[in-house]
């Protein structure tokens, strides 16, 4: 496990927080969860029938031990969080549909970290990412002044760690996309002892070519300015003038992060996913996500192709966003 997980690990075992994963009959899920109660790292709650993941466990070898399971079937609050969700979703479910949407584990779950009964959740072993985040938007919703999610990638290869930004939720960001991601993965950073220096990332530095997609860019970091975040900044700019000093000092010699960013915000869903997959398969470099970032309270999205480790790594990173 690399230092950034040890990091992790010793500061979320003080606060020791309850986990949601609504996929509890998973073998990745039942396996990941076990290694973290028995570490005491965290409290993991399975969501499912309570029977069948006991079973399931059994199969597999695993000691549940103090792992909380719940059915939502006979969860004794069941009906207070109909309420709460009936509530939050203003008129938008009555209480006959809200009892049938909160048998699904994703919206279950989700209620439980709403009312606090949990700090975070997991999921998206077996479900789509469409399945985990909609009950999130829907339920817990973003933080006051961002409008949108997004997705967020930790780059981690030996002490080096990056930020990179949207790289799993926009498709095609505005420029007020791009100046919220900014604000947000800098937040990320911050949670991963990185100091942030952002930069908004273009095919043009400085105006060395002009299009609809570099001015967007160009507007996005204006807009930032006019935020006023507290952290240096700057776009449009290619990787390598804001990457590299020595490029920084020919390209942008009065760029505020002369060549130093270490948080990267793509203009697009296309940039930010390929560019992350080369630093990585290239580049040696671990990524860790997708974080989804924005949000009043942490929810995660696994890949359907996580292993065990994954499910692992990105409890401990829910409950570092939930301290």
């Amino acid at each position: 496990m690399s230092d950034l997980f040890k990091e992790l690990k010793e500061k979320v075992q003080q606060e020791n927080p309850a986990i949601v994963f609504p996929e509890g009959t998973d073998e990745r899920i039942l396996k990941a969860a076990a290694r973290l109660a028995e570490e005491n790292v965290l409290r993991p709650i399975l969501i499912g029938n309570t029977g069948e993941i006991a079973a399931k466990a059994e199969e597999l070898g695993v000691k549940l031990g103090e792992i909380q399971l719940i059915d939502p079937k006979d969860y004794s609050e069941f009906e207070s969080l109909v309420s709460s969700f009936v509530e939050r979703r203003k008129g938008k479910a009555t209480e006959e549909q809200a009892r049938q949407i909160l048998l699904d584990g994703n919206y279950f779950g989700t209620m439980l970290v709403y009312t606090d009964k949990a700090h975070g959740l997991v999921s998206g072993a077996a479900h789509s990412t469409a399945d985990t985040v909609r009950p999130a938007l829907q339920i817990i919703k973003t933080k006051e002044g961002i409008k949108k999610t997004s997705g967020a990638f930790i780059m981690v290869k030996g002490d080096e760690k990056y930020v990179f930004a949207d790289c799993a939720i926009n498709i095609a960001p505005t420029s007020e996309d791009l100046a919220e991601s900014a604000i947000v993965s800098a937040h990320t950073a911050r949670v991963f002892g990185i100091e942030p220096k952002v930069g908004l990332l273009s095919f043009s530095t400085k105006g060395s070519a002009k299009s609809p997609e570099t001015e967007k860019v160009v507007e996005a970091t204006q807009l930032l300015k006019e935020k006023n975040p507290d952290f240096p900044f700057d776009g449009e700019l290619q990787f390598d003038a804001a990457f590299v000093p020595s490029v920084a000092q020919k390209k942008a010699p009065d760029s505020v992060l002369k060549g130093e960013a270490n948080v990267f915000i793509f203009p697009g869903l296309e940039t930010g996913n390929i560019g992350y997959k080369m630093v990585q398969r290239l580049g040696g470099y671990e990524a860790i996500g997708p974080i989804l970032q924005g949000l009043n309270m942490p929810v995660n999205d696994l890949s359907r192709g996580c292993n065990e480790e994954d499910v692992y790594k990105l409890a401990l990173i829910t409950a570092m966003q939930a301290l």
